[in-house]
């Protein structure tokens, strides 16, 4: 599938929550911008934002719209973001170079595509069995995550920040059932970062895709499985029109965290009040995206389960067992390897500790309860 033949996509026009918040955020905006530099005749900082993501996308294509919208009204209209869509002016998988190199001042995405950069990229979007959205926003902005991901980032002139998250996903899409681990072997799956790696151990074949390119490859039997996100955006690309079974949970992916990629330059030109601007925006579309995906995953799930008849099927509990096996495995060898990965692992894996002891009694008790 082609950026241009995406299945039901919206419109980029705000929802009535975000407009109405933008707004607001605008108004307060507006009357705090000095009246000097309107007498000046200065015209207003222009920058690009490229994404890896198909244009209007719902959720992660749209998140950036919302996140150029919010840097504009926040600044009162000072700094204008434009949006590109992947394709539109790089490719989905340049994006981080692009940025890096200047050739945009902004980039979204998510950090599992560039483990060719570094390995340790990808612990900063998802780590299978690991952390979930909640525990992945404790573990950036007061566990010391966020401090270790802008040092890796360092080297190559860029600031990154968490700017979205999609909760936990799903399994993925298959063509045939699976019934028990020797499923998995000579499955073609597309899978990135750190869980396609397992697939890898697993006897799988884990192939990188942009999502643009997702559909036409199950469709055409050029792969047999993928993954994408969650109900809002599967059935956004009409995935249930290419595979039979769904599958849950989402062991590779258990809270999402996607990136603002900023070019350190552009950033650090940018007047105080501004930069603050960039930052904060960043974390209100965080914040903003999972709430999102929170509201809409089960109405989309109705409507595949109800009107388009998809098998939503369990992953069963030996596969899960042997992929749980093999990604400690898999993390545990690129943390050996490279005494920056070790660093970020170590602190993710004792903030995980912490977090699971902690939700033991809070989150996971009060959820046992409310099924009883």
């Amino acid at each position: 599938m082609t950026v241009e033949q995406r299945p039901n996509v919206p419109s980029t026009t705000p929802t009535a929550g975000r407009r109405t918040f933008l707004q607001g955020v605008g108004a307060v905006a507006l009357a705090a911008v000095t009246a000097p530099s309107v007498a000046r005749g200065e015209g207003p900082i222009r920058w690009k934002m490229v994404t890896t993501w198909p244009r209007n996308f719902p959720g992660v294509g749209t998140g950036a719209d919302f996140l150029a919208g919010l840097i504009g009204v926040m600044s009162g209209e000072r700094l204008k973001v434009k949006v590109y869509g992947a394709g539109e002016l790089v490719g989905a998988f340049e994006v981080f170079d692009a940025v890096a190199q200047g050739t945009a001042q902004m980039g979204h995405g998510a950090s599992y595509y560039w483990k060719g950069k570094h390995p340790a990229t990808q612990f900063f979007s998802a780590v299978p069995f690991g952390l979930t959205a909640q525990e992945m926003n404790g573990w950036l902005f007061h566990g010391g995550g966020w401090e270790l991901w802008q040092k890796l980032y360092a080297p190559f002139g860029l600031m990154p920040i968490a700017t979205g998250n999609t909760g936990v996903q799903m399994g993925g899409w298959f063509n045939k059932e699976i019934r028990s681990a020797e499923d998995l072997n000579g499955l073609k799956m597309r899978i990135p970062g750190l869980g396609g790696e397992v697939l890898a151990r697993a006897g799988g074949t884990p192939v990188n895709l942009p999502g643009g390119e997702i559909f036409s490859a199950l469709q055409s039997g050029a792969i047999d499985a993928t993954e994408w996100v969650g109900p809002y955006n599967d059935l956004a690309f009409g995935l249930h029109k290419a595979a039979k079974f769904y599958y849950y949970p989402g062991w590779h992916e258990p809270g999402t965290t996607l990136e603002a990629l900023i070019n350190r330059q552009a950033l650090d030109s940018l007047p105080k009040d501004l930069q603050s601007i960039v930052l904060n925006a960043c974390r209100v579309a965080n914040q903003d995206m999972l709430a999102e995906y929170t509201a809409r995953n089960n109405t989309a799930l109705e409507t595949l389960v109800n009107t388009h008849k998809v098998q939503v099927r369990a992953f069963p509990k030996d596969v899960l067992a042997k992929l749980k096996t093999l990604s400690e495995a898999v993390v545990g060898e690129i943390a050996a390897a490279d005494p920056a990965a070790r660093e970020i692992h170590d602190s993710l894996r004792r903030f995980r500790d912490q977090a699971m002891a902690w939700h033991r009694l809070s989150e996971q008790a009060y959820m046992d309860a409310r099924l009883a």
